[in-house]
């Protein structure tokens, strides 16, 4: 982990969201700069201060997804699937140059326990032709039970694949995967997200099947 004079300011985008505010409350703790970003100035002014709340030394603030966007080092797209394209578009200046997480799943109501494959699959190779080469795409965190991220003493140990274009940019990620309590692999260019994207609503059939309170991935065959 890098020490706090070097780690990189955080944009959590739809960090209003429970997966959002999941991953912003483990960075925080972790000593990370954080902001807020949202298209509604309201909502992110309240999560944040929920936040602050939790963690009264950190220094989480509230933006506009663009000027969250504009600010920080590394962006974390945490919106809905209906507003994906829609916040690309908004942020597609503001990511240049930077490295984008893109948490987002495919999911199709109201038969999110079932596999839909689109056109746009994988959305996360979708959100790299978009943006451009200038900005390194990073899918991540899509296996990932919310409730367990916000709260602090969830034994969780799920693991996290991450996926793209760039090693570098998977490597700055499995940092950030580090970061929130969770292991992080190297799982192999964009195009193999759409596995990650996919296993989402595997989880969610086996939650309801089951009875499982955030079922998750692990691999095994390793220390």
């Amino acid at each position: 982990m890098t020490d706090s004079q070097t780690r990189p300011r955080i944009a959590v985008l739809g960090g209003t969201g429970s997966l959002g505010s999941g991953l912003a409350y483990r960075w925080i703790l972790a000593g990370y700069d954080v902001v807020i970003g949202s298209r509604s100035e309201d909502k992110a002014i309240a999560a944040a201060a929920a936040l602050k709340e939790k963690v009264p030394s950190s220094t989480v603030r509230a933006a506009s997804n663009v000027e969250a966007a504009l600010g920080a080092d590394i962006v974390v797209l945490t919106v809905p699937n209906a507003h994906h394209n829609s916040t690309l578009e908004d942020i597609k200046d503001a990511v240049q140059g930077k490295i984008l997480v893109d948490t987002t799943v495919p999911l199709v109501p109201p038969k999110v326990a079932r596999v839909q494959l689109t056109d746009e699959w994988p959305v996360a190779k979708s959100a790299q032709t978009f943006l451009g080469d200038n900005v390194k795409v990073v899918s991540a965190f899509h296996n990932v039970a919310a409730a367990h991220l916000q709260d602090e003493n969830s034994q969780d140990d799920s693991h996290v694949l991450v996926f793209g274009n760039s090693n570098d940019a998977r490597e700055q990620v499995l940092q950030l995967v580090e970061a929130t309590g969770l292991r992080g692999w190297h799982a192999g260019p964009i195009d193999n997200s759409v596995v990650g994207e996919a296993l989402t609503s595997v989880l969610i059939f086996l939650n309801k099947k089951y009875g499982i309170h955030g079922a998750g991935i692990k691999i095994t065959g390793t220390d």
